[in-house]
């Protein structure tokens, strides 16, 4: 039993689909689970529309149009109109959306976000099943969301693992021994049978959580990169690929923020011994990384950038020191407004944490601060992590740049910076 989850590049046009069915067609080593995400960019498409919705903009509609227009391209390119039932289920699914948006919104925003981007990955699933049957390939399309079973945290999903293993042990694993199963990623559903997501970027959470409720062999994340690289190709020009990664070292990487992997994918894995395989569907042929429970250090420094940080430094009015009744009022504040802290630094009378420049919730948290503290902040940064680094690394990412704050470990250096 193998776990495939193909992201959203992966499928992103009829060539793509095409290319997916050929490496689920390929794999012959037993029954197969295939997590797939939504087409290309839809899902930030899918999030225009729910913001448009809710504003009830004027553009709702036409936002709407090009999100069933660019679907349905995909389908006559791939059936040339020989494939209704195809068209039909697609423009079944899309109904869910037509019948939200006719009225006034009246929810909870996170509520309404997760019933319409959900859909990316309903339809996108309900297209490369199709596919897949109509060339000889025997596949059922299930819901996930009638799997994993979690709380009423819209846009946040909380996993209830009893539950979820319960049903997939009892309703999944029959279907997996006479079908190639494709179901979706991102998404579940409460137990009053309302769609929730896990998290932007949840599928390969959703890959590990049928995994380790599957017991399966091994997961593989399919890219358009060669595996895990040492550093994101938008900001290095020479990358090199790391063939093994311990589970330790996956989870280090996706806390500070590499995007090859979601960060809750690895507990899962880890607590079952899953490995965790990341391979390119563009080359699948190449060996990709193996993330296993061997530690090994890394054969190369890795380096995480990211930008659009705001560093938030926060001091008691009265000069009282920084102790564990004001840190205990300050995370309960950022936990409040659901903002992470990407690196935190604290001295006797501050507090400095770097965030992600969320403006409408940080101006919130700041106001909430306020009442206790004073705060200074700073926006338009970027932050750096250097996974074994050593000096000549960070010289390397430190020229024409003001350092603002800096964190080391034994092993892991963080900077918060900006242009000089």
């Amino acid at each position: 039993m193998d776990i495939f989850k193909f992201g959203g590049a992966s499928v992103k046009d009829a060539e793509g689909v095409k290319n997916v069915a050929n490496i689920i067609r390929d794999y012959k080593k037993g029954n197969l689970l295939v997590v797939i995400s939504a087409m290309g960019k839809i899902t930030n498409k899918l999030e225009e529309l729910t913001h448009a919705y809710l504003s009830q903009s004027e553009d709702t509609h036409t936002i709407f149009e090009e999100i069933k227009h660019f679907h349905f391209n995909i389908i006559e390119e791939l059936f040339q109109g020989k494939a209704s039932s195809v068209y039909d289920d697609v423009a079944n699914t899309f109904v869910e959306i037509d019948w939200l948006i006719e009225d006034e919104p009246d929810n909870d925003p996170d509520y309404i976000y997760d019933q319409i981007v959900s859909v990316g990955e309903v339809v996108s699933t309900k297209i490369v099943a199709a596919w897949l049957n109509e060339n000889g390939s025997k596949s059922m399309w299930v819901d996930a969301r009638n799997y994993i079973q979690t709380d009423n945290s819209y846009r946040e999903g909380k996993v209830d693992w009893v539950k979820t293993n319960q049903i997939i042990q009892k309703d999944l694993i029959p279907l997996l021994n006479e079908n190639i199963v494709i179901t979706q990623g991102f998404i579940g559903g409460t137990s009053e049978n309302y769609t929730t997501t896990l998290g932007r970027e949840g599928s390969d959470y959703s890959a590990a959580i049928f995994a380790s409720c599957l017991e399966a062999a091994a997961v593989t994340i399919w890219k358009d990169v060669p595996g895990v690289l040492n550093a994101d190709p938008k900001w290095f020009d020479e990358t090199e690929k790391i063939p093994h990664l311990s589970y330790h070292d996956a989870i280090e990487l996706t806390y500070y923020g590499a995007t090859v992997i979601h960060p809750k994918t690895i507990k899962p894995l880890q607590n079952k011994g899953i490995p965790l395989f990341v391979r390119s569907f563009i080359q699948p042929e190449g060996a990709g990384t193996a993330i296993t429970k061997e530690n090994s250090p890394l054969p190369v420094p890795s380096f995480i950038f990211k930008v659009n940080q705001a560093l938030i430094s926060i001091f008691p009015k009265d000069y009282s020191f920084i102790i564990e009744e004001n840190l205990s009022n300050i995370f309960e504040l950022f936990h409040k407004h659901k903002i992470k802290i990407n690196t935190m630094l604290n001295s006797a009378i501050s507090f400095s944490v770097s965030v992600d420049d969320q403006a409408d919730k940080i101006e919130k948290l700041i106001k909430d601060l306020s009442a206790e503290f004073t705060i200074k902040y700073n926006k338009g940064l970027e932050l750096v992590t250097i996974r074994y680094y050593n000096q000549q690394t960070i010289e390397r990412v430190t020229l024409e740049k003001d350092i603002l704050l800096e964190v080391k470990s034994r092993h892991t250096c963080q900077m918060v910076m900006k242009n000089k």
